[in-house]
């Protein structure tokens, strides 16, 4: 109570000037004996109240939008991970590399189909760089299609040497690959070693019907990038089937082979479809005149293109790869016409594909529209065989 005491004592004498108008004051009751009142308990409880459940909503929420976000993390962690597993790893075990060593009999040279970029081609596949394994792996899983080679499992591990060893598997063609076929190197030409002309169309229309769907029903759309006949493998009833696909998205160096490859890539142009119509022209007048892009008789200036442009439309006969005429007797003159036309239009249709600049080569698209067309025509003129 000193305390207070010293208050009033400091308090007492005159209102200072500046105060006299608070008179009013007076009025309010703010004794020391109201202050000592009762507390206002049921809006204090009130006010606690609203706070809590306004608190208790609040961290309702955040547990909710915490919970969502985990939910979807792990969803997407569960898509990325599927996503990175090796195609049809969920219905193949993984193929050891012993076991490919052993079914290849050490990879030997009488199994090799073909050498490409990155890789040999054995019955089971091998591929020897590791992009591009990934990106063929990547475009695998997107394609489906009656013309493309299917794949059956991977392979990775490390070889005898402690380097890296990646290998794709796809279903084993019996007959081998395309390239086995137009040049036989010891054997006698036979009508079991060669192809007839009806065969040839046919392979050149499967091929082309792959191409097609690669670049045209594939989002985004895939580019082969390495079309040859070593890449073009047979079924036992000499159905073809083609391989090696890259992304056209692909960050991977130019892909390709001497011979086929488009004269713009050496330039470095972007990697485009009308790089894989220029292979494809290529192949075609490969097939079809028995030559390779790569044969020394083209020296120069001559290439294959040019020698088939050349030979039209009076030397077909000159050019065209004489195994043919094994399946066929040629010396009926209605016979003769109906394969010289047939002929002058699939080597007219190389041509147009192998233009040296893009935008001269035909579509794939129409390419593939022609070929079906020139296969029928002549089967319907009796070219059965």
């Amino acid at each position: 109570m000193q305390f207070l005491s010293v208050a009033h004592n400091n308090l007492s004498g005159p209102i200072p000037a500046v105060l006299q108008n608070l008179s009013s004051l007076s009025k309010l009751d703010l004794s020391f004996n109201n202050l000592q009142g009762e507390v206002p308990k049921e809006g204090i409880f009130r006010n606690l109240s609203s706070a809590l459940a306004t608190t208790g909503a609040l961290v309702l929420l955040a547990i909710i939008i915490a919970l969502v976000h985990l939910i979807y993390k792990r969803h997407r962690q569960k898509q990325k991970s599927t996503f990175k597993q090796p195609i049809l790893e969920e219905q193949f075990e993984r193929v050891s590399y012993h076991a490919l060593e052993t079914g290849t009999n050490g990879f030997s040279e009488d199994n090799l189909l073909g050498k490409g970029s990155f890789g040999a081609v054995f019955n089971l596949e091998r591929s020897g760089s590791t992009k591009s394994f990934i990106a063929e792996s990547q475009a695998l899983r997107m394609v489906r299609h009656r013309c493309l080679i299917k794949i059956i499992t991977s392979c990775s591990s490390i070889n005898h040497q402690g380097q890296e060893f990646k290998a794709l598997v796809f279903e084993f063609m019996q007959n081998g690959s395309l390239n086995c076929w137009l040049h036989k190197r010891s054997d006698i030409p036979t009508l079991n070693n060669t192809l007839s002309l009806a065969q040839r169309l046919d392979i050149a229309v499967d091929t082309m019907d792959a191409l097609e769907y690669l670049h045209n029903h594939c989002q985004p759309p895939i580019v082969h990038c390495d079309l040859k006949p070593s890449n073009i493998l047979l079924a036992e009833d000499m159905k073809s089937a083609s391989r090696t696909l890259q992304n056209s998205n692909s960050t991977i160096g130019i892909r390709g082979s001497i011979g086929y490859v488009a004269p713009e890539y050496s330039e470095g142009s972007p990697i485009t479809t009308l790089g894989d119509v220029y292979s494809l022209g290529i192949l075609l007048l490969e097939m079809f005149t028995g030559r390779n892009p790569t044969d020394h008789m083209f020296t120069g200036s001559l290439d294959l293109h040019q020698y088939s442009e050349e030979a039209l439309p009076d030397k077909i006969w000159e050019i065209a790869n004489t195994t043919m005429w094994l399946h066929k007797e040629t010396h009926d003159s209605s016979t003769r016409n109906r394969i010289e036309n047939c002929l002058g239009h699939v080597i007219a249709l190389g041509i147009s594909c192998s233009r040296k600049h893009p935008k001269e080569r035909t579509l794939i698209q129409d390419a593939a529209a022609k070929m079906h067309a020139i296969r029928d025509s002549y089967r319907t003129t009796g070219g059965g065989t």
